[in-house]
């Protein structure tokens, strides 16, 4: 798709799209589409009250003009959500050959983020879900055929700057959809060998390092949780570790370091999941997935900071060579653990991701995120993720992060008397708490254990917001949540 940016609409396109603000300024603003269409403006104002995601359309000669509301007071999330939202509503009535017009537009949100959030949600909304489907494909969308067009007609004194937001918007869109697709995948598509190969093709794309350890190097370099966790398996793990600098580095750059817990099918192992709702468990990887896409969505962006993405991958399987509990293991820190639950697996293998980026790449800042806990959608439902940090202001720029963005975060604490549930008689630590509350948080005081004393550290929950029910599938599919939060956040703190 090209996507372009002009500051006049010399023409109506097949298809244009006329966001408009539920405030003051609406009744010019109908007034002058009134006049520019023959429409009566009468029967507008009746019509169209541009509320979030209301839509008219009018018939202008042979041209479709689709008047999108954003509500009185929108802000990204919504002006997406909106444009997401309207793509996948209408795509039968949409051409290849699509307009934006932002020349009505007098919301607060300035002109190149509404063009941001435009195409990104356009993009979203061209997403499908049916990628092993041999019969009854859904029609490939207008914006994803081949000579698909999409011009924003904007703000002379903003061009540049839209035009740059355009393709900011398409190019995490399509990172997005991509780890869609990794997150949507049933198990058996999706071995932990395809994270590692996933990860290998877009580094040689994009321009950033990969390295894989197979299995014979995991047990070489004493990635012992991560082993444990792989033994009821029978595919074997990997563990990836990526990492990018912008071409044109100069000087230092500030260090983060992702680890995203990568179990590709969570079964609970030995301690098994009841068989309700167990399908769902292949999206045990959204954690990984948030941090493979935010690795090539920063390395398209080339934002300018030192990135390194770590991910350990295996599935949690039931054989008789599965960790019980009551084993205690070992881990790459050296500490102990004593399973007191094998389905406390996902921090198994993020404790050794996480004492392995600390030794080997000293991040100035630390963030993890994983399909953690149940614990995590029972206090805050599918709305927020769950955020620890030992550092104050870490927290708050993520939080501002998650409000720019809408893929919200909502804090919890993480004090000491949480990490006292986790002593263990026999090891170093237990992985799971004494009490059957407040899982979410020992969770994160036992992740905390393997962060060398990080100063700089955040965990994040997305248990409750990776995967769920939306209007654009049946059933509960990937949300794509975690690129653009850390993308924003990195723009922001970095």
């Amino acid at each position: 798709m090209i996507i372009s940016t002009k500051i006049d609409l010399d023409q109506y396109p097949p298809s244009l799209i006329v966001p408009l603000s539920a405030g003051e300024h609406l009744p010019k603003a109908l007034g002058r589409i009134a006049d520019e269409t023959g429409v009566p403006l009468s029967a507008l104002q009746q019509e169209f009250k541009a509320e979030l995601s209301d839509i008219h359309t009018l018939y202008v000669g042979e041209s479709r003009m689709h008047l999108l509301g954003l509500g009185k007071q929108a802000g990204f999330p919504e002006a997406l959500k909106a444009f997401r939202s309207f793509a996948h509503q209408y795509a039968k009535q949409l051409h290849t050959q699509i307009g934006v017009s932002l020349t009505h537009y007098h919301g607060e949100l300035p002109a190149a983020q509404t063009t941001e959030a435009a195409v990104n949600g356009l993009l979203l909304g061209t997403y499908q879900i049916g990628r092993f489907k041999t019969k009854d494909l859904p029609e490939l969308h207008p914006l994803r055929s081949a000579g698909a067009r999409l011009e924003l007609i904007v703000p002379a004194a903003a061009k540049d700057d839209c035009q740059i937001a355009a393709e900011r918007g398409s190019a995490i869109a399509m990172t997005q959809m991509r780890i869609m697709d990794l997150v949507n995948a049933p198990s058996n598509k999706k071995l932990p060998a395809v994270l590692a190969e996933w990860a290998q093709q877009s580094g040689e794309q994009y321009g950033y390092s990969v390295q894989v350890m197979d299995k014979a190097e995991i047990e070489a370099t004493g990635l012992h949780a991560l082993l444990a966790v792989n033994r009821g398996s029978e595919a074997p793990p990997f563990f990836i570790i990526m990492e990018y600098k912008p071409k044109e580095a100069a000087g230092d750059l500030p260090k983060v370091g992702l680890a995203g817990k990568g179990v590709t099918f969570d079964t609970g192992g030995l301690s098994i999941k009841p068989s309700t709702n167990m399908h769902y468990m292949k999206s045990d990887m959204g954690g990984a997935a948030a941090v493979l896409g935010t690795m090539e969505a920063a390395a398209k962006l080339q934002l300018p900071v030192h990135l390194i993405g770590i991910v350990p991958t295996t599935d949690n399987s039931v054989d008789a060579a599965a960790i019980k509990p009551s084993d205690v293991i070992d881990s790459y820190s050296g500490k102990t653990i004593e399973v007191i639950d094998t389905d406390a697996e996902g921090r198994l293998i993020l404790a050794d991701g996480l004492a392995y980026m600390t030794k080997h790449f000293q991040p100035d800042t630390l963030i993890d995120l994983a399909t953690l806990t149940g614990s995590s959608v029972r206090t805050l439902g599918y709305h927020a993720a769950a955020l620890f940090s030992n550092d104050d202001a870490l927290a708050e720029q993520l939080y501002q992060a998650s409000e720019r963005t809408g893929e919200r975060v909502w804090r919890l604490p993480t004090w000491e008397v949480y990490g006292d549930e986790l002593k263990s008689d026999v090891a170093d630590i237990r992985n799971l708490g004494i009490r059957p509350m407040s899982g979410a948080i020992t969770a994160a005081k036992f992740l905390e254990f393997f962060t060398a004393d990080h100063p700089h550290w955040a965990h994040l929950d997305i248990a409750g917001v990776a995967f769920g029910d939306s209007e654009y599938t049946s059933q509960k599919s990937a949300s794509g949540y975690g690129v653009r939060l850390l993308i924003d956040y990195l723009q922001h703190n970095t």
